[in-house]
């Protein structure tokens, strides 16, 4: 039995180099994850809008922050070429695939007692939320990875 061990533990050590190899000549590693959620607000309420962004979204993304569950976001405008397409996109990155995975799993109880302090009860949210849909419409949500070239 203990000779089993032995050569399952050398032969799991000697695939190792293996997979590292494997990892180099690809010529990158996988990176940071960015959920970008495309958002189209309605004709006169771009103000309205970035005003619950900047004194809403952007200090629970900081708080986020502080906590280790995201290492950045951003907000970006965009002129676009429909009436129907975004217009405003709003990041977050994550460090990787596994803490994003965390923000919709294990660490979503984290995720939401930041924005219930830095917002209000999920009830609270609910409501706001219910206004915010009256200007804007979320058009779609992607994933992206970022690939670190070697």
């Amino acid at each position: 039995m203990k000779v089993a061990v032995a050569l399952a533990a050398v032969l799991a050590a000697s695939l190792l180099p293996l997979r590292a190899t494997a990892e180099e000549a690809r010529g990158y590693s996988l990176g940071p994850v960015t959920e970008v959620d495309y958002i189209h607000v309605e004709y006169g309420h771009f103000d309205e809008y970035m005003k619950w962004v900047t004194s809403t979204w952007a200090p629970t993304m900081e708080a986020a922050k502080k906590a280790g569950l995201i290492i950045g976001y951003r907000v970006f405008e965009s002129s676009p070429k429909s009436p129907d397409e975004a217009n405003v996109y709003l990041e977050i990155t994550f460090k990787d695939m596994a803490a994003y995975a965390g923000d919709i799993g294990d660490q979503a109880g984290a995720f939401e007692a930041v924005t219930e302090k830095v917002i209000c009860s999920s009830a609270c949210q609910d409501q706001a939320r219910v206004h915010r849909n009256e200007i804007r419409k979320v058009l779609g949500t992607e994933l992206t990875r970022e690939l670190v070239l070697k």
